[in-house]
């Protein structure tokens, strides 16, 4: 298939113009400036006490924010297997740790994306939200508590390396994402993205993340859409559910350990400003340096938990038989022509046959 150079579709959000009066540099002040005075205000001694306590935190942090905002995979991709693999901090609080700073983070880049009209798919925003919102609260309240901690870090990789194995299936089978919007428009549309954002909450729940890898895997692979809408819809959708999960966890069962609350405020005043920054860059970059960039953090992923996360023998059957699924579930989306973009004519002439 050719690549087209435009997108097939008008773009969901105008023409990407920020919004009069806002730059990206203004808006970041802005956004920090209000932080990081609440974090003084509010947290006091108690915050600066933390920063200084739990720097390995803050510095993880530094990276996982700009990935959380410029990518679709969270900022718990990098803080999650950092606090288990490195820091030595039990899973259970490494995903809770992750809902807390994701609804701080995650909630900058989405004003950041949404002030500067970044392109994003708002009908998926529209009917993904309050799905994930639903399946990620059921989820948090009845269904992790029951997971074992290997469980969730093995889940964990596995989620990731899904993400990883579609960007690769879709590449090799030519299904490459130029749409700027979801072609089509009707009932079965909806349906999916609203089983994909139900499905990414309950995920979300037990191991952190997994609302932006799911529909992320619907928009690009079944629906061809571009990676640089898929990208930023992703981290608006996920801000949300990380918020709905960490709300759960802190009002609904109030299970939070106080020292997650300390590894939260030493990372507040990092990723407010290290998820916005992620944002803004996302719109320099090209979908291949999108993709790029993504397989190699989940390569990363999968080579640390072979080598340093136990498991037994289920467990690894486990997670090879979810990857066998998770590859054909992508090759099947991948296959499905209903949402592909015309083809272009080869209008190269035509050799003269003797």
């Amino acid at each position: 298939m050719t690549v087209l150079d435009r997108p097939t579709a008008p773009a969901p959000t105008g023409r990407g113009t920020p919004r009069r009066g806002w730059t990206p540099l203004r808006l970041q002040a802005l956004l920090a400036g209000g932080v990081w005075t609440a974090w003084l205000v509010f947290g006091g001694t108690d915050a600066l006490e933390a920063l200084r306590r739990h720097t390995a935190v803050a510095a993880t942090m530094v990276l996982g924010s700009l990935v959380g905002g410029g990518t679709s995979e969270g900022g718990g991709a990098i803080a999650f297997p950092m606090f288990t693999k490195v820091l030595g901090i039990p899973p259970t609080d490494a995903r809770v740790f992750t809902f807390l700073v994701q609804s701080v983070g995650m909630i900058a880049a989405s004003v950041v994306i949404l002030v500067l009209r970044v392109p994003v798919e708002r009908r998926v925003l529209a009917l993904g939200v309050p799905a994930g919102v639903a399946g990620v609260v059921f989820s948090v309240t009845v269904l992790a508590p029951g997971v074992a901690s290997g469980g969730i870090r093995l889940g964990f990789t596995v989620l990731l390396v899904s993400l990883g194995i579609a960007l690769v299936v879709g590449h090799l089978r030519g299904s490459v994402a130029v749409h700027a919007a979801i072609p089509r428009r009707g009932p079965t549309e909806d349906l999916v993205i609203i089983g994909a954002g139900l499905a990414g909450g309950v995920l979300s729940g037990l191991v952190g993340v997994g609302e932006n890898t799911v529909m992320f895997l619907v928009l690009v692979l079944l629906f061809r859409v571009s990676e640089k809408v898929a990208t930023p819809t992703t981290v608006v959708l996920m801000a949300v559910v990380s918020a709905a999960a960490a709300f759960s966890h802190a009002v609904l069962l109030d299970d939070v350990p106080p020292v997650v609350w300390e590894y939260w405020l030493a990372a507040v005043p990092v990723v407010v400003v290290g998820a916005p920054l992620g944002a803004v860059l996302c719109r320099f970059l090209s979908a291949g340096a999108i993709r790029a960039i993504l397989v190699t953090l989940i390569g990363a992923e999968l080579v640390s938990t072979v080598l340093l996360v136990p498991y037994g023998p289920l467990g690894a059957a486990a997670s090879l038989g979810a990857l066998v699924l998770t590859t054909a579930a992508c090759v099947l989306l991948a296959r499905v022509r209903r949402y592909a973009p015309p083809a272009v004519p080869d209008r190269r002439p035509a050799r003269e046959v003797i």
